[in-house]
Order: structure tokens, then sequence, then C-alpha cells
């Protein structure tokens, strides 16, 4: 097999780029000749397509990137199969995305969300994303550098560090679990809640109206919004540093940093829906509060970033779910029981760790992806 894997390469840190990155590792591991390209560079992905010859395309991104990820291949005669995640709807390319003989997704959610708005499912295949079993791995509070991580945090020896880490923190969460704490305060250990986020003009406005909630709550002396960038080195030891990686995502096609902490022996509080479903096992590796609310849109304005005419509106023929609130009253039922029983955390972060090895690890993941492309495309 020869495969092109178009994704956001070099890869930043975020999500989208270590997805692309670490199937393409895994596929160099397994001595399969692929090549790696970013998904918009015209110019380099001909460049390939001229003298490298792939057999197969792969892409990873949402459906919105169709035009770079199928349809700049499908020109010049190269097969594609895009790895795709979902934003809660599919407006659009739904005819170029059934022609294909083969669609990868990461989750089943993410297939259902393809199926409900009009995709085959008879060509959608679930494949997971993978996790770095080796780099993300339990550790000692007393490794230099997962110290050095809870110091620059101002997290105390004695603290119970609570984390969340996303783009922003309201999309992961955070204010659900803000206003769990705020009720268990009383009667919880010592705590810290560390909200990590990325540096974005959107971010900004978010993180003010976090902390504004959280001053609200009472709460905003143990919280912690970090906005600095940060590169996948420290992300192990940030994992390793906290005691519980609490993320009940309000929309999650795959949910990596929750499979990375339960990679680092970390207990995950998250919402019974979604990917998490198929990532996370309630009562054992983590706890999966239920879904308070559904949030639904009747139509929405997308643009040329998704193939239409810009601020065009799309009416939808029935609602879509824009994302899930999970319950505050589980959140923190989950928290306090996590908080108060330290045993119990470690019980729940060594199921996670062996579940990840078993299921996620990149290089079972890159194995998994050729054999689907053996059986379905019958590419070797």
């Amino acid at each position: 097999m020869k495969a092109l894997i178009l994704y956001d390469y070099p890869p930043s840190p975020g999500g989208l780029a270590t997805q692309g990155d670490l199937l393409y590792r895994g596929l160099l591991d397994l001595g399969v000749d692929a090549q790696a390209a970013h998904f918009e560079a015209p110019q380099e992905k001909e460049w390939y397509y001229h003298w490298f010859h792939p057999d197969i395309v792969v892409g990873i991104g949402y459906w919105g990137h169709t035009p770079h990820l199928i349809q700049h291949p499908q020109r010049y005669g190269v097969k594609a199969v895009p790895w795709f995640v979902a934003d809660g709807y599919i407006a659009n390319y739904q005819e170029v995305l059934n022609d294909l003989p083969l669609i990868l997704v990461t989750s089943t959610w993410v297939k259902e969300t393809y199926v409900r708005d009009g995709i085959r499912p008879d060509i959608i295949e679930v494949l997971p994303v993978g996790c770095e079993t080796e780099r993300f791995i339990p550790r000692s509070r007393d490794d230099p550098k997962v110290r050095a991580v809870r110091e620059t945090l101002g997290v105390a020896d004695d603290q119970i560090l609570i984390l969340t880490v996303g783009g922003d923190a309201a999309s992961k969460g955070a204010q659900e679990v803000m206003q769990a704490l705020a009720k268990i305060d009383g009667e919880a250990p010592d705590w810290k809640y560390v909200c990590k986020v990325w540096p974005q003009p959107r971010t900004e406005q978010q993180n003010l109206l976090d902390l504004q909630l959280a001053a609200h709550l009472g709460i905003d002396k143990n919280m912690v919004i970090s906005t600095g960038r940060l590169s996948r080195n420290i992300m192990p030891y940030l994992l390793a540093a906290c005691d519980i990686y609490a993320a009940p995502s309000r929309l999650e096609g795959f949910g990596m940093i929750q499979v990375e902490a339960n990679a680092c022996e970390k207990p995950v509080i998250a919402i019974n829906a979604m990917a998490f479903l198929d990532t996370m096992v309630h009562g054992e590796t983590a706890f999966l509060a239920g879904v308070a609310q559904e949030i639904l849109i009747n139509e929405a304005i997308l643009g040329e970033a998704q193939g239409f005419e810009e601020n065009s509106r799309v009416v939808f023929s029935r609602p879509r779910t824009a994302d899930y609130r999970a319950s505050v009253n589980d959140i923190a039922a989950h928290l306090l029981e996590l908080m108060r029983d330290a045993e119990l955390r470690e019980r729940m972060g060594k199921a996670g760790r062996k579940r990840v090895v078993e299921l996620f690890d990149y290089r079972l993941v890159a194995k998994r992806f050729t054999e689907i492309l053996g059986d379905r495309m019958g590419i070797d």
C-alpha cells in the first residue's frame, strides 16, 4: 500500500492534527509506504500525486473539508477515503460522500450523525483515534516534571487537581463542572479546578464568561484558567499532574484527551452520550453523567468553508442536535465520590489504561486501518 495522509501537517497540537499524525506514524511503524501533506496545500498534494502515485489518499477532517480531502485527489484520478469527525450535522456534500466506496469515522455516534443526514450506512466504518500509550503513562506525583506542572499552576500537594483541557473550556463542559463543584464545595476535600485553553479571540471572550460564572458561584479562588500555548511535549505531564480529568463535553466526536487521561491512569468524568459510549465504561474507567439537556437547532448560517455562498441560511427538515448539557447533579455526585476516595481513583485509572492499551494504541489503530482498506477496497 502507498498512502498519502492529508491533515494539518506539520502537526499543530490540535486534535485533528494529532489524529492524522498518529495514523501516519502508525502506518510507518507497520512498514507501509506512507507520506504526509497539509490538506490545504494543493501544489504539494499534486506533487505527491505525480511522483508518489498513492493507492489511496486519506484525509482527516470533517464534512466541510470535502473539497480539500476528497474532490481534489479525485480530480487527479486518485482514490480518496476521508476519516471524519462530526460537528452535529451534515449540511452539504451528501452526493459526493455517497459516491465514495468508504468513509471512516471516529465513533459510532459520528456514524449515526452521518446516516441521519443522508449518508449511506454501508459505506461507513468506525475507526477510533489512536493514543501514544508509551508517552501517556502513569507517573508519580514526585516526578519532577509532574511536580513542576502543579507548581506552575499554583496547586498545592494536598489539593485535589481537577483538570479540563480544550480549545475553550465551556465546550468541554467546564461550566457544568463549575456548577457541580459549587454544590459540593462544603463537603469536598481541598481542591483546585484548572481549565487549560488555547489562546484565540473566541476563547478570550469565553474565558471572561467562565470567570464571571466562577465568581458568581463563589469558587473563583479555587479556579484557574490557563491560556498559554502548549506543545504536545507537556501534555502527558499535565494529565499526570491531575487527580481527576473532568470534561463532560457538549459535543464530542471521539474525546482524545479523555482517552489520553485514561492512559495516564486518571479517572474521567464525561457525559453519557456521543463518542463516550465507545471510549469510556461507566463505573469502570469513567463516570458518565446523564444528559440533562439536548440543544436543538432548526437552521444554521454557513459559508464558503462549508460549500455555500457566504452567510447562507440553511433550514433543516427536522431539528439537529447542536450540543448536549450534562447533569450538574450527576457530575457533583461523581466528583465528590472520586475526590473522597483515592483508592477508587486509582482503580478506575488502572482500568482505563488497560482499556486504552487494548483498544486505542495508535499502532493497533493503524493496523485496523490497513485491514479495513484490504477488506473494503482490496488495497494491501
